[in-house]
């Protein structure tokens, strides 16, 4: 009784499921990434009902990889799995995303709240009464969790979860039993947008940090800008922009930093990775006395085995959350701000030119013939030339991560990468996930760079491209196995090596016809070339699957040099 007299109070009564996916299309998700179970059914029946797409996963690994890779293009994605086995199958790509600031909802679809707290012995459970060990299990790589177990603060829970995921650009986990699907909250709270603003730094404080920075970077004989990936996450792009064409300083990106940049600026320089930078970019970078770095995440991957020469005394550091001034730390000052002061009240700098990269390929490689492999030297330069302006490249963790740093992009292109993660077969479902998004926001090309060996353990997604009608160019380097990890042991062990698919039958055996897909086998230069000139393939009009071949010992330098470090830093002793 207590229940329909709450109800009767309401003035606009909105089921539970139906409020989560009006918040989650207000934010502007348009699809939602899962897999169907019996705990999520029912709310699957309200996607639709909020004007937004269903995708159907061929599971739930993919789901969250492709989650990933739309919120990278829109912003923010939704997820949704069943208790227990769905969720935990998904944990791996909600690490990833916590890992590399990627804000995904994940909502889980749970037996009844009167299940719960009656401990049922229920299918999907550990059989010991604890509904709880699973979300104990999420709550590390979530930034925010809401069990939606009360209809009196299921909406106040759901904007602050939706909030939180926006605001610090990481997963949150929502469960939503069975039984609350259908209960009611206040819809008129829908007519207020959930806040997505960050507060303003201290005004005071904000100043102060910008007159630090600025005596810094006048007294400076050759600064230069240094863009990571927290700059994409924490959405302040719009500020770096701002600073790299104002400024006209020498301004380089890490690999993480990849397409955060416009690189057809005269003051673009080049990816700075330490040994495994772009020609000439190492030194320009480490003989500068002043470094503005922007959203650094300085891993292993990134840093080319931790390869950095530059000093904490000659760095200043922007994040979302603290600005750092060589060694003096000032926390709770966001740098959006601090950046936008910056640009106002620079003035004259002091400008030393820095390198200027190029998609030029070394006259070694040039040669074309039918006789000639397609080689790493050759295939990113090819690429750089090829690719167009608001392409969006997903490359994956081994060969395809690295190379990729010796390609130029033109101006717009998004780049997507799991470099601090690295969870191999992530770049297939991303894929499927930003292709999605590409096509939400106006259909940009979406092309794939994937490893064999990587491809072999999300292939089933393919279907899924298939299904929603997407379009990318997939590039399958076929070089029989684990490159990058021969090149940190064992170079010929059979760990190594995998099965030989008939990758291009896999595209019809998906679902693929001569109407939706075309597919390729590539094995030399003058075919590659002849590829790269073809209109009709650069048009990207349907899926379209090329199997690369390239040499099984063949490499990208950076990736040999991080390899090589990976190696000696697993084999040191205490």
């Amino acid at each position: 009784m207590a229940s329909d007299i709450r109800t009767s109070e309401l003035k606009t009564p909105l089921d539970v499921a139906d409020y989560l996916f009006r918040r989650l299309h207000e934010v502007g998700v348009r699809s939602v990434h899962g897999v169907p179970g019996d705990y999520n059914l029912v709310a699957l029946d309200y996607i639709p009902k909020a004007s937004l797409n269903w995708v159907g996963n061929v599971n739930e690994l993919n789901a969250g990889y492709a989650a990933d890779g739309y919120a990278r293009i829109k912003g923010i994605s939704a997820v949704i799995t069943t208790f227990g086995v769905g969720e935990l199958s998904l944990l791996n790509a909600i690490a990833g995303a916590y890992s590399e600031f990627v804000p995904i909802v994940h909502i889980v679809g749970t037996p009844s709240t009167l299940s719960q707290k009656d401990g049922m012995l229920l299918h999907h459970t550990l059989g010991n009464g604890n509904f709880d060990v699973f979300a104990d299990m999420s709550k590390n790589v979530s930034c925010a969790m809401a069990k939606l177990n009360d209809p009196h603060e299921a909406a106040t829970l759901i904007d602050n979860a939706i909030r939180e995921c926006w605001v610090q650009s990481r997963p949150v986990y929502i469960t939503l039993p069975t039984d609350m699907v259908q209960k009611k909250v206040e819809g008129e709270r829908l007519k207020t947008p959930i806040d997505l603003s960050h507060p303003p730094n201290q005004a005071e404080k904000e100043d102060y940090v910008v007159g630090v920075v600025l005596k810094y970077l006048h007294a400076a004989k050759n600064p230069i800008i240094l863009v990571d990936a927290c700059a994409q996450r924490h959405r302040v792009l719009n500020e770096v922009h701002d600073l790299i064409e104002k400024s006209g300083l020498p301004t380089f990106v890490a690999p993480m930093g990849k397409g955060a940049v416009n690189e057809t600026l005269s003051n673009y320089g080049g990816v700075y990775a330490g040994d495994g930078s772009n020609e000439g970019v190492r030194e320009r970078v480490e003989s500068s006395d002043l470094i503005l770095s922007i959203g650094a995440i300085k891993s292993d991957f990134n840093t080319a085995g931790f390869t950095y020469r530059i000093g904490q005394l000659s760095t200043i550091d922007f994040h979302s959350h603290y600005v750092r001034v060589k060694y003096s730390e000032y926390p709770g000052v966001r740098m959006q701000g601090v950046l936008k002061k910056i640009v106002d009240r620079m003035g004259k700098l002091n400008i030393h030119p820095g390198p200027k990269p190029s998609n030029e390929i070394a006259h070694v490689d040039k040669k074309i013939t039918t006789s000639e492999a397609v080689t790493h030297d050759w295939l990113w330069p090819r690429v750089g030339q090829w690719l167009q302006p608001n392409d969006i490249v997903i490359t994956e963790t081994g060969t395809a991560n690295f190379g990729i740093w010796e390609t130029k992009f033109p101006e717009g292109v998004s780049a997507l990468s799991q470099v601090l993660w690295g969870s191999i077969g992530y770049s297939v479902g991303a894929c499927q996930g930003a292709a999605l998004a590409a096509k939400e926001m106006g259909n940009r090309r979406t092309i794939l760079f994937v490893g064999d060996g990587s491809f072999e353990l999300t292939a089933q997604e393919v279907s899924t491209m298939i299904r929603q009608h997407l379009n990318p160019i997939i590039f399958l380097i076929n070089n029989e196995g684990y490159t990058i990890e021969r090149y940190i042991h064992g170079m010929n062990a059979t760990y190594n090596d995998i099965s030989q698919w008939k990758y291009t039958d896999l595209v019809p055996t998906f679902g693929g016809t001569s109407e939706n897909s075309k597919t390729y086998q590539i094995k030399n230069k003058q075919e590659a070339e002849d590829l790269f000139n073809d209109e009709t393939f650069a048009k990207a009009e349907k899926l379209q699957f090329v199997e690369l071949y390239m040499p099984k010992e063949d490499a990208p330098k950076a990736l040999k040099l991080v390899a090589e470090a990976s190696a000696s830093n697993n084999a040191k002793q205490r």
